[in-house]
C-alpha cells in the first residue's frame, strides 16, 4: 500500500470514528409513539439512559408529537428536535419531578457533561392549564399553597428546562412555549451556548425567558424572547458565586417587565459582562436593568448597542440593601454606550 493511500485509509477511518462518536438514535426505535397522546416518558428516558451508556449521540425525534412528563438529560447525549418535532408537556402535575435541590421542570439535568438540546422543532408545555389544573389540587387541599393566593410557587410548577452544575451545555435552533414557570433555568453551569433559539412565554405568571444563575463562561445570541416577565434575567442566588463571563449579544426581546436584568436576587453577583446590539421593544420597565441588592458585586459590564423601542425607561441602576441585613453591595467599572430610544407618538 503506497503511503498516500495509507493517508487516505487513515482519515478514512479517522472520520468513522469521529461520526461513531456523534451517532444518530431515533427515538422511536426506544418505542416513542408520536401520537399527542401517548406518553412517552417511560419510553424517552431508556432512550436517553441507552445513548449515555453506548458513549453519547443525539437522540433524534422526527416529526410528530410527543407527549411526556420530567425527563432527566445525560451527559454526551443531545436531544435533536427535527422540523416537525413537538415535545408536550403533560398537563397532569404529578408527571413532573422534584429532587431535593432541584426546581421542577419538563427536562432536568444535575452534574452532567456535555449536553444539548437542537435542532428546528418546538417544545410546548402548555403550561397554562398544567398551571390551572395545581391550581384545582390547591382547592381540593391535595397541594400545599404555600403563597396563599391561589398562585403555585414556582418550585412546584414546571420550568421547561432547569439545568443545575452542567458543564458543555448547547441549546441551539430550537423553539420553547408555554411554561408554566420560568422557561429555562441554568443554576452554577459552566460553558453554555445558546443561540438561535424562539421564546414565547405568556403562558402564566412569573414567566421569565430566560435565567442564568450564577453561571460561567455563557453566550446569548441571534435569539428572540418573549416573556410575560423579565425577558433575559441574570441572577445570583450564593454568596460564594457569581454570573461571571457572559456575551449577550444581538438579540430581540419584548417583555412585561424588564428587557434584560441583573437581579434582582444578586448575592454573589455579576463580573465581566459584555452586553451587545440587543433590541428590547414594548416593555413594561426597563430595557436594561441592573440591580444590586443583595450584598452582591457588579463589575466590569459593558453595554454596547441598544435599541430601546417603547419602553417603561431605558436604563436602571440600582444598589441597596432590601432585607436591612448591613450587607453593602458595589457597582463599579460599568460602560454604556451607543443607546437609542424611541417611543411611539400617542
Amino acid at each position: 500500500m503506497t503511503k498516500l493511500k495509507f493517508l487516505a485509509l487513515a482519515i478514512a477511518l479517522l472520520c468513522g470514528a469521529t461520526q461513531l462518536s456523534a451517532k444518530d438514535y431515533q427515538v422511536s426505535d426506544f418505542g416513542a409513539k408520536a401520537d399527542g397522546i401517548t406518553l412517552n416518558t417511560g419510553a424517552i428516558q431508556r432512550a436517553i439512559d441507552a445513548v449515555n451508556e453506548r458513549g453519547g449521540g443525539r437522540l433524534v425525534f422526527g416529526p410528530g408529537k410527543y407527549l411526556t412528563g420530567s425527563i432527566y438529560l445525560k451527559s454526551n447525549v443531545t436531544l435533536h428536535l427535527e422540523r416537525g418535532a413537538v415535545l408536550l408537556g403533560s398537563n397532569n402535575p404529578y408527571d413532573y419531578d422534584r429532587e431535593p435541590g432541584l426546581n421542577t421542570a419538563f427536562l432536568l439535568a444535575r452534574g452532567q457533561k456535555n449536553i444539548g438540546v437542537t435542532g428546528e422543532g418546538l417544545i410546548d408545555c402548555r403550561g397554562r392549564q398544567t398551571a390551572y389544573n395545581l391550581v384545582d389540587l390547591i382547592h381540593r387541599g391535595l397541594v400545599d399553597d404555600r403563597l396563599g393566593l391561589d398562585r403555585p410557587n414556582e418550585s412546584i410548577r414546571p420550568m421547561i428546562f432547569y439545568f443545575r452544575e452542567c458543564d458543555g451545555v448547547t441549546v441551539e435552533g430550537i423553539s420553547l412555549k408555554n411554561s408554566a414557570s420560568w422557561v429555562q433555568t441554568y443554576d452554577q453551569c459552566k460553558n453554555l451556548k445558546i443561540d438561535r433559539i424562539n421564546v414565547e412565554s405568556n403562558a402564566y405568571w412569573n414567566n421569565d425567558g430566560l435565567d442564568i444563575v450564577d453561571c460561567e463562561n455563557v453566550t446569548v445570541t441571534n435569539s428572540y424572547f418573549d416573556a410575560s416577565d423579565d425577558a433575559i434575567c441574570l441572577k445570583s442566588h450564593s454568596g460564594a458565586h457569581m454570573c461571571r463571563n457572559i456575551l449577550i449579544r444581538d438579540n430581540v426581546a419584548r417583555s412585561g417587565a424588564s428587557g434584560i436584568k441583573f437581579g434582582t436576587v444578586s448575592a454573589g453577583g455579576f463580573k465581566d459582562i459584555r452586553i451587545i446590539n440587543n433590541k428590547v421593544y414594548d416593555t413594561y420597565r426597563s430595557a436594561i436593568t441592573f440591580a444590586a441588592v443583595d450584598g452582591g458585586l457588579i463589575d466590569n459590564i459593558l453595554v454596547d448597542g441598544v435599541r430601546s423601542i417603547n419602553t417603561g425607561n431605558v436604563i436602571f441602576l440600582r444598589i441597596g440593601d432590601r432585607w436591612g441585613k448591613g450587607k453593602q453591595p458595589s457597582m463599579k467599572n460599568v460602560t454604556i454606550q451607543n443607546v437609542y430610544a424611541e417611543v411611539p407618538l400617542r
